[in-house]
């Protein structure tokens, strides 16, 4: 959705120590030959495909709590599905019970709470979406819950999850007025973030920079 806009913003001063941080659980690599006249950071370094989008999976629990959590490495599968790498988590256990879940994205708005949200496991705080002041309503299409406080929601059904690959089909996209504009969605008055892997930080979507399928006509 977002590939003609600018990635902007600021990091933290200690990305460094957090890239190290990243990369101590890695396996050891056979070390890449150098290209020459570039850094070379091999195959383990934290950018590999930065930026990532910010989605927020929320599902119900066994006793119908509503929880969710931040996920980086989502993508779109086909036109109709989307695929996200997850380890095992409360989401993945309450996946199994329902078969359902709804993707939001992060917006600049709801940085503190979104983050939160890939702090803490509904393990540990289950009513953590009640804790940061956000409200839900059950989806009517799919067995999970709509997080008012997004204005951007996919409501999915499992395809399948295997060896931590998610795929769900998307049955329905809500998006609040707030954020159309001439009926379609506008990344500009959505604002979603994204998490930048190499500074550890979530950083800003800046200005529209050319027309997709268009800008580059001038070489035709």
């Amino acid at each position: 959705m977002a590939a003609m806009l600018l990635v902007m913003g600021a990091c933290t001063s200690n990305s460094s120590q957090n890239n190290q941080n990243v990369n101590e659980n890695t396996e050891k690599k056979e070390k890449p030959q150098a290209v020459e006249g570039r850094k070379n950071f091999g195959s383990s370094h934290a950018l590999v495909t930065t930026p990532q989008p910010c989605v927020m999976i929320a599902t119900w629990d066994k006793d119908h709590n509503p929880d969710v959590m931040m996920a980086a490495w989502a993508g779109q599968l086909d036109y109709t599905k989307i695929v996200i790498s997850l380890s095992k988590h409360k989401t993945t256990d309450n996946l199994a019970e329902t078969g359902a879940f709804t993707v939001s994205f992060a917006d600049e708005r709801t940085v503190a709470q979104s983050d939160y949200f890939g702090l803490v496991s509904g393990n540990d705080v289950p009513d953590k979406v009640a804790k940061v002041g956000f409200t839900v309503t059950p989806s009517p299409n799919v067995d999970a819950p709509i997080i008012n406080e997004y204005p951007l929601t996919l409501e999915c059904k499992v395809v399948s999850f295997e060896d931590g690959m998610l795929i769900g089909e998307v049955v329905n996209q809500s998006a609040d007025e707030s954020i159309l504009t001439d009926g379609k969605v506008d990344l500009a008055k959505l604002k979603p973030i994204v998490f930048d892997a190499a500074g550890m930080c979530y950083r800003a979507l800046g200005d529209s920079v050319g027309q997709a399928w268009g800008a580059g006509k001038k070489y035709q």
